[in-house]
């Protein structure tokens, strides 16, 4: 069903990786998502008022902040499809990330007040009435919230997006809260226990629960998450898979929301070869991201020298010994300065971020180890952080397929 419902109502809906088509699917979803939780606000508000059972009701007033969340949700992939202009160059695409910061907030200021209602509940317990209409109303709404669970997780699933499956994780809750509270009204029934209470204060407490988790959730990424591993070793795969490409480092990759990510990062050429062919190279692989990934990458040339076998093992072998200190360090940009008293090797190292040594201490390391093989080197290093904890590449590396 979800399949024809897209086919139906998105336009061109196979080309996911276009920003228009993808705002159409978080569009889509929303106005869905408004539907489906209104008409199950009504219809528990209703059920709830007329039995007096305040879970119910409870679980009216989730369905209702569900409904606004995806007004919220709608809004934002509505906004984050603004081109850039001059006040935001890098685009609007972090207003999807907003929108469920706002629906978080929302979520757990819903179970604050849901929270304070059950205990009430439960210090002055009232009689619910029960008869097979709240059973039939709370098994269709299990269906219902069942269905919006795949229905989002599958759209979620088609451009990547992090809002939609959270919203399937809303639902996927919302069916074991709505079944919690059906369960409890039958067991109250017909056992004359009194669970209304302490259902709509566990309910209170998943609420608020997943309000914190999406919270987390949406953060992340506006504070600067690490990209993911994948995307980091594919860039760096497809990079070395180009004719010419010695190496590669200090990848930096900045989210700016679904579908604007930059990216920077240095490549190493054969300083012998032809400058203009090197960044012809460089330009096409460019090109090629920004065509085949919208990932505008932007690189800095960095020629090496390949034709002195002795900066050539000189450069191996370093590399080797700073692995023995730690394994994720990797040295780059190595230049060998010849002096009347002594040599100067100037590189940088990349440190891993779970390195307990400092940079002086590491310095000191390194030293010792090229002094106790050439006594007359001096190291001169400057230490970079790996921003996506992509180790320095060379091409002895497998190229992708």
């Amino acid at each position: 069903m979800t399949n024809l419902l897209v086919k139906l109502f998105i336009k061109d809906y196979e080309n996911v990786s276009e920003p228009s088509v993808r705002s159409s699917y978080g569009k889509f979803s929303g106005k869905v998502g408004i539907f489906c939780n209104m008409l199950l606000f009504a219809l528990k508000a209703f059920i709830g008022t007329i039995t007096h059972s305040v879970s119910i009701t409870a679980d009216a007033v989730n369905n209702l902040s569900d409904a606004a969340s995806s007004v919220i949700s709608l809004i934002g992939f509505k906004m984050a499809e603004k081109p850039a202009d001059k006040e935001h160059p890098y685009g609007h695409a972090r207003f999807e990330y907003l929108s469920g910061l706002t629906v978080a907030v929302l979520i757990i200021i819903i179970g604050f007040e849901l929270f304070k209602t059950s205990i009430e509940k439960i210090i002055h317990p009232s009689e619910v009435s029960f008869n097979i209409i709240v059973v039939i109303i709370l098994i269709v709404s299990i269906l219902v919230k069942l269905w919006m669970a795949f229905f989002n997780k599958s759209l979620g699933k088609k451009i990547n997006s992090t809002t939609l499956e959270a919203t399937a994780a809303d639902s996927r809750n919302d069916v074991i809260t709505t079944s919690a509270v059906l369960i409890a009204s039958i067991i109250s029934h017909f056992s004359g226990i009194e669970l209304d209470g302490i259902i709509g204060l566990a309910v209170a407490v998943f609420i608020l629960y997943s309000g914190i988790g999406l919270i987390k959730d949406t953060l992340s990424p506006l504070l600067g998450k690490a990209p993911d591993p994948e995307f980091v070793n594919y860039i760096q795969k497809k990079i070395m898979s180009y004719d010419g490409v010695l190496g590669t480092h200090d990848l930096m990759i900045h989210d700016y929301g679904p579908g604007r990510q930059f990216a920077s990062v240095h490549v190493e050429m054969a300083a012998e070869d032809d400058v203009l062919k090197s960044h012809d190279i460089l330009d096409n692989i460019e090109h090629d991201f920004l065509e085949h990934d919208n990932l505008n990458l932007i690189i800095h040339y960095d020629p090496i020298v390949t034709k002195d076998d002795m900066v050539n093992n000189l450069r191996g072998w370093l590399n080797e010994q700073v692995k023995t200190i730690d394994p994720g360090l990797s040295i780059h940009d190595l230049r060998v300065i010849p002096g009347p008293t002594h040599t100067n090797l100037i590189f940088d190292c990349v440190i891993p971020y779970n390195l307990i040594a400092s940079p002086s201490e590491i310095q000191r390391r390194i030293t010792n180890i090229v002094q106790s093989k050439y006594k007359n080197y001096f190291c001169v290093i400057t230490f970079d952080a790996s921003y996506a904890a992509m180790p320095h590449t060379n091409n002895e590396n497998e190229n992708p397929d």
